[in-house]
């Protein structure tokens, strides 16, 4: 995720390594951090599981194709040796929990996991400081118990075929005045059809049905630093509040309200 603050962005690099490379000494281990600057990890794979998720604030994970937004009420299953990079907003609380390989692993790629108050608790309580090794342990087998990938992820499949990289590029860039279907194909030359047959081969869905994942990716960090409905509507390119709500929820499942900051 590129930097949107015009502050200085902390560039971190970190190792590759292949799921277990390193006999970790834990089941489950906790990590956070409250990044102060925009921030950005370079590519790099862990030898564990990985949950990640936030405390309060947006960030962003991204694979060779794929780009998942992370969020408060959604995390994200990495496994172990996947190679992603990583980046996150000024402000932004992050939590990570590392698992052992011993652990099987949720999914064999990335998936989204719904940060429930049931799961947020348990990873909480791990971290607690005095934890007693029963207890760590009653703990562990909870959160094993109840970790499910979701049905709901946030995510937007990258293309890379050479028809589809202006399309790519202009979408990404100014997402709310993408251009209908018929003038991409008037400009690229080619027919409507074989732009939808490129985009349904690449990502599974339609080119409208991309458009309005990317803007929904764009629209979740603007609503969860508190700007107007009607603003980030009219940012991404929709006549009405209604019919940003309707699109958003749509394409991911979640209403508009779930990723504004709590009063």
């Amino acid at each position: 995720m590129s930097a949107g603050s015009g502050m200085t962005t902390d560039r971190r690099s970190l190792p590759v390594y292949a799921a277990g490379a390193i006999d970790v000494p834990y089941t489950i281990d906790g990590f956070d951090e409250r990044v102060e600057h925009d921030t950005h990890w370079s590519e790099h794979s862990h030898p564990t599981h990985e949950l990640l998720w936030n405390e309060r604030g947006i960030s962003r994970a991204t694979t060779a194709s794929r780009s998942w937004t992370i969020t408060p009420v959604l995390g994200l299953w990495m496994p172990a040796g996947v190679i992603h990079s990583a980046s996150a907003t000024a402000g932004t609380w992050y939590r990570t929990a590392h698992f052992s390989v011993t652990v099987e692993s949720i999914s064999e790629r990335p998936v989204g996991v719904e940060v429930t108050p049931l799961l947020k608790l348990l990873l909480q309580r791990l971290v607690a400081p005095g934890l007693l090794p029963r207890s760590r342990e009653l703990t562990e087998a909870l959160i094993l118990d109840v970790l499910e990938p979701s049905p709901r992820e946030l995510f937007v499949h990258i293309p890379d075929s050479p028809l589809l990289a202006p399309i790519v590029e202009a979408v990404q860039q100014r997402p709310g005045e993408a251009r209908a279907l018929s003038q991409w194909a008037q400009q690229l030359d080619v027919s409507t059809r074989t732009i939808t047959r490129a985009f349904r081969a690449e990502t599974g869905v339609g080119f409208v049905q991309w458009v309005a994942t990317v803007r929904a990716q764009r629209a979740i960090p603007l609503l969860a630093r508190g700007d107007d409905l009607e603003d980030v509507a009219a940012e991404l390119g929709y006549h009405s509040t209604s019919a940003f709500a309707a699109a958003f929820r749509r394409t991911t499942g979640f209403t508009p309200s779930t990723f504004r900051p709590s009063r």
